[in-house]
This record gives structure tokens, sequence and C-alpha cells, in this order.
């Protein structure tokens, strides 16, 4: 008898019993734990210690059954048992399986997707999800109990046409994660075959699915996995004859929808081409004879937040997981990591039959999800923490922006919102309410124009006025100062109307001075501190000024020490309130200049009518960087420290809200601490403020909101997932008693790690003070 193990293929002499009453030869050797695989004069017997190191070497390193078994044969070909391995590999498994489920002792055959573990944190009625009489699935919040799904499409899980397709033998069609074959072929069959351009960008998952390739029977494979843990959905893994077809997805969310969703009456689905895929899905699936979905069930469509950025701008805001409601905080990319799992075993399976195909990839899903089960504690008490803090962040960035905007105006945003998130099943583009809304930016006369007012206002002669006056006007030099620092034009001609002015104050200044004060003194040199991003270096500037011999711009302005913080407080304001308008005219220049421009011309323009305002956010933030100096000199409070803060040069940048919408990384921004700071909607540019304002207040409620929804979902995972250990696997449940005992034992030791770990962690944050 030829004997495969772990040391090499050996063949040795066995002797059985052979008395009359003797059981048969297989069963004696399953009693001495070797798996009998016998044939017309073969016999081959498999140790089950080997069958175990066999498939984790398969899951782990995906190594193929005949590298494995070339490393055990050596040289010794007249040995040469791989048909019969593979016959063994194959039933092996099947018992496994069976066995692991409760159904190894059975009479009855498994159903669809029984053969297959799902997440125990998502909501499941009547196996985690208890519900008493008085209660319901549609009880508040109405997203409680909301079912998330990923779906995606695997290219490299390809299978070539088998050779002797008569001569399979199905074991398990249908029963673990790929779905059963005959009525999905069916389905394809009938399925209408429309070829769809994208209306959006070129996604090739659209262009392409048509795209067949001859040599293969299955171009890869798609399904579905839960969008919040990452465990796949039973029977929902299906085939791709061609590309990535809308008739493929449709089978795949169909079954995905029917599996432990009963009373379930919301579903979240992020797909990369959801706002193509999404737009006829009812439509397909009532006109299908095949395709089956509870009418109740409201699909709401979503993009992962990866792939949202390859749409179009607009898709951003209606298809984003930041604005769908009682989603929590997910990314919707989760299967992309689920599928380099799976490619460990896909090259292996490429020529494989059938069956045998689809056999392994059920196993490794099923491995996949069952590593997910056990690992949940840790991963429900991971978002635990990350929901904490981010509740907290998110909620102090809200009310900052909330404290400055006015009631009135909460209130009308608050109500758009409300009609934004209820119109968006039927009219996606209602969610544009968290877009901007301007539609033509300042042209660059008038921005010029508005920028050469502000310098005229500053060169008015100066007279005798009150002390208040007086001081203002030394305010408004120290301002004409630094702005002939930054833009240098004409430097000659202002430098002597700015030495003309300095003049007459000075001379104004033994008015109210009195007699003591010598316009002769050397007084200390000026100190600008400059926040610029043009070419040249202010610092390289200041330096080649020491050598003038009349440098009316480092002329310090003779102030009194106790000028009075109010004035110094008025003057950082208005430089806020300006670095604040500057700011919003640069980030809608961006969005409708720049990145509209479709010529070199258009984009020379555009970038002109940037650099204008950029002049003029690094002259009012070197305005409130001077100011701010001069109000620490006089000891202000800590309320003033606390709200006049110092200005750091990546806080000048544009809100990537309105200049780029759909740019990666904004998922977590929000605005700087000047923008909450005495703030007025009102004046010229009062459409722009309001409008800039109304888009990151909206933000950042939605960032605030899913992070509370985060909260309230990770507290109910927690017990769904204590439950669902609980109930898995009941003592009751038919088999052979010590087995059965010891998967209840299992699962009831899982479930009470989940419950001392949830525990100890919230009491742990309770004792820190987080509650």
């Amino acid at each position: 008898m030829v004997i495969v193990d772990k040391s090499g293929v050996h063949r040795l002499e066995v002797r059985c019993c052979e008395c009359l009453n003797a059981m048969s030869l297989d069963i004696q050797m399953f009693q001495h734990e070797f798996f009998p695989a016998f044939s017309t004069g073969q016999r081959l017997c498999l140790p089950s210690e080997f069958s175990m190191i066999f498939y984790w070497t398969a899951l782990n390193a995906g190594t193929s059954a005949m590298n494995y078994y070339s490393k055990l044969l050596a040289n010794d070909l007249q040995h040469d048992r791989y048909r019969e391995l593979m016959r063994v590999a194959r039933q092996w498994r099947q018992l496994k399986t069976m066995k692991w489920h409760g159904f190894g002792h059975r009479s009855d055959n498994p159903s669809t997707g029984e053969l297959a573990l799902f997440c125990p944190a998502c909501p499941q009625p009547g196996i985690n999800v208890l519900l008493s009489e008085d209660e319901s699935l549609d009880d508040d919040p109405s997203w409680k109990y909301t079912r998330s799904f990923v779906m995606d499409g695997n290219f490299k899980a390809e299978h070539l046409h088998p050779i002797k397709p008569f001569d399979e033998v199905w074991l398990s069609d249908g029963l673990g994660f790929m779905v059963g074959k005959d009525r999905y072929k069916m389905h394809l069959a009938e399925a209408a075959d429309t070829v769809e351009k994208s209306s959006c960008n070129n996604h090739r998952a659209v262009n392409q699915a048509n795209a067949a390739r001859h040599k293969l029977e299955s171009t890869g494979i798609g399904g579905v996995a839960c969008a919040r843990h990452g465990c796949f959905v039973p029977h929902s893994m299906v085939d791709f004859q061609k590309g990535e077809r809308q008739m493929n997805m449709d089978y795949a969310l169909c079954e995905a929808s029917r599996h432990n969703m009963e009373g379930i009456t919301r579903a979240v689905t992020f797909y990369d081409i959801n706002c193509q895929y999404n737009k006829h899905f009812r439509v397909r699936v009532d006109r299908s004879r095949f395709l089956e979905m509870a009418p109740q069930l409201t699909i709401i469509p979503g993009i992962g937040l990866w792939h949202v950025h390859g749409h179009q701008d607009s898709c951003y805001v209606r298809y984003a997981s930041n604005f769908i409601e009682g989603i929590g905080r997910i990314d919707g990319e989760i299967m992309e990591t689920l599928w380099a799992r799976l490619n460990l075993i896909s090259p292996a399976a490429r020529g494989m039959s059938s069956p045998h195909r689809k056999e392994c990839l059920d196993y490794q899903m099923n491995d996949s999800n069952f590593c997910k089960m056990i690992r949940m504690k840790r991963t429900l008490c991971r978002k635990y923490k990350l929901a904490r803090n981010g509740i907290s962040e998110s909620g102090k960035a809200f009310d900052r922006l909330d404290e400055a905007a006015p009631s009135h105006l909460k209130t009308e945003w608050l109500a758009r919102e409300r009609i934004a998130q209820s119109s968006r099943l039927n009219d996606p583009s209602a969610m544009d309410e968290y877009e901007i809304n301007i539609k033509k930016a300042p042209s660059k006369k008038e921005i010029e124009l508005r920028l050469l007012e502000e310098g005229n206002s500053r060169n008015a002669a100066p007279s005798r006025r009150s002390v208040a006056t007086w001081i203002s006007t030394g305010l408004a030099i120290e301002e004409a100062q630094i702005a002939l620092l930054i833009v240098r034009l004409d430097i000659a001609r202002q430098r002597d109307r700015l030495q003309g002015q300095i003049d007459g104050f000075a001379r104004s200044a033994l008015t109210h001075l009195g007699e003591g004060f010598d316009a002769d003194d050397e007084p200390e040199g000026l100190d600008v501190d400059i926040l610029d991003d043009l070419d040249d270096d202010p610092a390289d500037f200041t330096e080649t000024s020491h050598t003038w011999t009349n440098s009316p711009e480092l002329t310090v302005i003779p102030l009194p020490s106790n000028l009075g913080m109010s004035l110094r407080e008025g003057q950082a304001n208005d430089a806020l309130h300006n670095l604040r308008i500057y700011l919003c005219n640069k980030a809608i220049l961006f969005r409708t200049s720049v990145r509209q421009a479709k010529s070199q011309a258009l984009k020379t323009r555009a970038w002109s009518q940037v650099t204008s305002v950029q002049q003029a956010v690094s002259l009012h933030a070197s305005i409130y960087t001077k100011t701010r100096k001069q109000m620490m000199k006089l000891e202000p409070g800590q309320d003033r420290l606390q709200k006049y803060k110092p200005l750091l040069r990546e806080q000048l940048k544009i809100s990537t809200a309105v200049g780029d919408p759909n740019a990666r990384g904004q998922r977590n921004e929000s605005l700087a601490w000047f923008w909450s700071v005495e703030v007025d909607l009102g004046g010229p540019d009062q459409s722009w403020n309001e409008e800039f304002y109304r888009v990151h207040w909206l933000r950042a409620k939605a960032l605030r909101d899913r992070w509370r929804e985060e909260m309230i979902l990770v507290k109910l995972e927690m017990d769904w997932t204590c439950k669902f250990f609980l109930n898995h696997w009941r003592n009751d449940l038919p088999g052979h008693g010590c087995y059965a005992g010891r998967q209840s034992q299992m699962y009831s030791l899982l479930a009470q790690d989940a419950q001392a770990a949830f525990q100890d962690l919230q009491n742990v944050l309770i004792e820190a003070g987080d509650e």
C-alpha cells in the first residue's frame, strides 16, 4: 500500500483484519486516522495530519498540489499517485466542511450557502438580532439595522476551459460562496447584453464589460462582501464570461440581499461604478425571472473613497461615504484587501476542473471569513477607540464653525441638508448641496481694481485729528510699510510718498506726545515678519535694505506703548477678515478659472489672477503677524491669546472642498482656526463668503455625524458579535456529542472573550474620563 506522508511517498506492507465479522478495509483505515483512496488495482492512504498540512500550505502560501506533491515524490516516479491524491483532497475537504457546519452526521443535505461562514458583526435577524414582540427593525434610528455591501471584480481569478467537462463531479455546487451553476447559466442566457458607454469618466469596468478572451472559460470572478468588516457574503460570488458586466453583478447583489436579511429594509452598496450601475438596477431586476430582491429593500448607492476620485467632481458628494447617513466611518474599499488573500490560490486554480476550482475558492473565502470572525474582538475594539477620538476632534471643528455662523443661516442650511438627504435616491444631484455654488469668478480687472482701491485709501495725506484718528493713521502707515516690502512696485515713488507721510506724522506727534518727544532719536529697527509665497526671499530683501540711507518702509512709527488693546485687536480682526476674503477668492479662482482653462493662454491669464490674489493674501497675513507681535508686548489676557493664535504658512492654503472638491486626502480636513474669528458674512463678497461657510459647515457637520453614527454602530456590533458566538453552534445540534460539544465550547469561549474585552475597554475609557 502506498502511503503519502509529510516525509515523502512510501510503499509499505499493511495487514488488516480479515475476520468474518471484521469491518471493511476503508473503515479500518479511518479508525487508525488514515484517509483511504482505493481504486481498481491502486491502494493509497493519507494520514489525517498530512491533509491538514497540505491545505495549510495551500491557504497561506498558495502552494499548488502539483508543487507540493513533487517535493514529496522527489525522483521516485514509480509511486506517482497524483490523481488519487487530488481525489482524496477533494473528498477530505468536503467532509471537513460539512462537519464544521454541523452537517457531518445529518441525513439532510445543506442548502444554498449553508457551507459558508458569514460576518458575526453584521445584523442578521434570528441569529444575532433577537427582537422581542414590542420591538421592530424600523425602530429609531432607522439606519441602525442597515446592511452594508461592497461589490467588486477580480480578473486574476481566471479559469481555462476544462479538458473533460463531461467527466466533472460536483460535490458542493452552490453550497458555499460561489453561486449554483444551473440557475446562474439560465440567468445569463436570458439577460440582455447591453453595451453601455459611461456618462461619467471612461471607466474601464464599463467600457471593457464585453471584452472577451476566447481561451478562458472565466475571465475572473466578482462578488459581494460586507463593507464594514470585510467578510464575503455566502452564495454571492459569480464568474465573469467576458468583462465585468452588469448581468453578472446583478445576480451577485440579488443573492447577497437574500442571505439572512429577513425584515431589513435598508442596504448601502459600494461599487466602483455605482453612478452608472445603479441607474437602471431595479428595472433589470423587475424584468428578469432569476433576479429576486425584496421590494421593501431600499438600496442606497455609494462609491469607495479611493475610486470616487477617478470620477467627475459631482460624484464625490453624491456617492462618497462621508455624505451617506447611517453608514458610519468606512471607506468602501475593503474588498480590494480581500482579493490579495484570494489571489494566493488563483494561479493554482486556473487549470483545475470547474468544480474543483470553485471548491478551492470556497475554502479560501471560508478561511478568510473565519480569520475575520476570530479577530472581530480586536477589530471592534480598535474601531471603538477611533470613534471616541473622531467624535472629539470632529465635534471641536464643527463647533468652531457653528459658533461663527449666524443662526438664521444655520437654520436654512439645515433645512436644505434635510431636503438633499431625503431626495438623494430619486435625484442624486440633490446632494450637490454640499458643493460650492458659485457660477462666475471675479475677473482680473475686478481683482486689480479692488487691490488698487485699498492701496490708494492708505495714501491719503494725514492731518491733525484726534488721538484715536492719529493712532489709526499710524497703523495704516505700518500696513503700507509691509505692503512696500512685499509688492515692491514703483519703489522710488512709493518711498518718497511714504517718507512725506512719516515726516508729517512726526511733526504732529509733538502735539500729542508733548515737548519730550525727539523725532531725531534713532528708534529700534523694524522687525517685519512676512509670510510670503513669492519667489523672492523677504529675508534677503531686508538684509539688502539695511544698506539704504533712506528707508521709509523700515522706519518705526512713534506710537505710544500704552496704545490700547482695542485698536490693535481691531487691526487684527480686519487683517483676518481680509485674509478670509482673499483665500475664498483664490479657492474659487482655482475652481472656476484655473481648472476650467482649456488652452495655454487661458491658463496663463488664470494664473495671473491667482498671483494677484496671492499677493493680497501675503500682505494681510504679514499685517496680522506684525499686529499680533505688537499685541504680545501689551501683555494680553488668556482669552486674547486663545483667540489670536500664531499664523502658520500651511494654514494659508486654499480649501480643497472649494478649489478641488474631488481631491484625495480631504476626508478629515477641517478649516484653520482663523475662519471662526469675528466672522462677518456681509460686505461686497457676501455671496462668496456665505457659500464658502455653508459648504464647510455642512461638511463639518457630516463628518461629525458620521463619527457619532460610527460609535452607535460599533456598540451595536459588539453586542451582535457576542450573540452570534452564543447562537452559532448549540449543543442541541445533531451530530456526535463530543464534536458538537467541542464546537459549542469553542464559540462560547469566543463570546466570553469578546464580552470581557469590550467591557474592559469601556471601563478603561470611563476611568480615563472619556465618558
